[in-house]
């Protein structure tokens, strides 16, 4: 009798163990969930905030980690994303999402060949996986690839006929051939799909501002800045279209905020030092001149910099 008891008693611990598995994986399922709507919504700290939880209740999520990684990504920290998405690799090697996510980390390093090559596992392991090919396109056009790029983002299109991201990316290709007319019906569909997204605009106002119809530029790209105040890339943008419009104190200071928010972008400074050289600052302009020279990677720039101080007597 002692011994059925004893078996009965050990059962029960056993059941109740399980049943407390089951529980902690349920409330890291949930974190995971919130965690995701926290992304989707742009709260990326509350977003890893979740994750943290998920991942201390179920070490062994993959998808927790792999998630987190995009959260870090966006908050600018590359390193964190590869390594948690590296990490759900590890626990899932067939997580074809993981892949993905760290492809996006890569890219945004630089790291173009690596971000391809995640994609191409991705793709491996799940063919139908729109946004893989979206990344890989990114990676491609990132490598002056337009027309494979091209050809990526038009696959994702196919697989996911509402990925307006893919849209915007393929509509930026498209200006960046030089093909303004494709470029904006692409960015106008983006628009269509996703109104909340400051990308299609800026790059519609891209558009248009090679076409030369700069008001029309400058209102898309005051769209984009009012629903991203931080896009640094519309208030470049819009400060060419000021700029071209010969209103160098408007684009200088959007040059100056575009800088504020992306201190890395050597363009930028180039088309500030002009506007400073239109306007007489001739002091400015060379400080910007300088500062292309220090930390362009793109040779051309660096002469055509090396050119105007020469011009400036410097």
């Amino acid at each position: 009798m002692k011994k059925l008891i004893l078996i009965t008693l050990l059962i029960s611990i056993v059941s109740l163990t399980c049943m407390s598995c089951n529980t902690a994986a349920m409330q890291a399922a949930s974190y995971n969930n919130s965690g995701f709507a926290y992304y989707k919504n742009g709260q990326y700290d509350l977003a890893i905030a979740d994750y943290n939880k998920a991942i201390a209740l179920n070490p062994k999520l993959a998808l927790a980690y792999s998630n987190r990684g995009l959260a870090y990504d966006k908050n600018g920290q590359y390193d964190m994303a590869v390594a948690d998405c590296s990490k759900a690799i590890e626990l899932d090697p067939t997580l074809a999402l993981a892949y993905n996510n760290r492809s996006v980390a890569y890219n945004d390093k630089g790291k173009y060949d690596m971000s391809i090559s995640d994609c191409n596992k991705a793709i491996e392991l799940d063919p139908t996986l729109a946004l893989a090919y979206n990344n890989r396109g990114f990676a491609c056009f990132n490598k002056g690839q337009y027309d494979t790029a091209i050809a990526d983002y038009s696959r994702a299109i196919e697989l996911d006929p509402k990925l307006a991201a893919a849209y915007n990316n393929r509509g930026w290709a498209y200006n960046d051939k030089g093909k303004y007319d494709m470029g904006i019906a692409d960015c106008n569909k983006a628009i269509e799909l996703d109104p909340k997204l400051a990308l299609p605009y800026s790059n519609l106002g891209f558009a248009y501002y090679n076409m030369g119809q700069y008001d029309i530029a400058i209102s898309d790209f005051n769209k984009a800045i009012e629903l991203d105040p931080e896009l640094a890339l519309a208030y470049s943008n819009r400060g060419l279209a000021y700029h071209d419009k010969k209103q160098y104190d408007l684009a200088i200071a959007d040059y100056s905020k575009a800088i504020e928010l992306n201190s890395k972008s050597a363009a930028t400074y180039y088309n500030r030092g002009m506007a400073y050289y239109k306007k007489g600052q001739y002091d400015r302009a060379i400080d910007d001149m300088r500062k292309v020279i220090d930390i362009s990677t793109d040779a051309a720039l660096v002469n055509r910099a090396k050119d105007n101080l020469k011009a400036l007597g410097k």
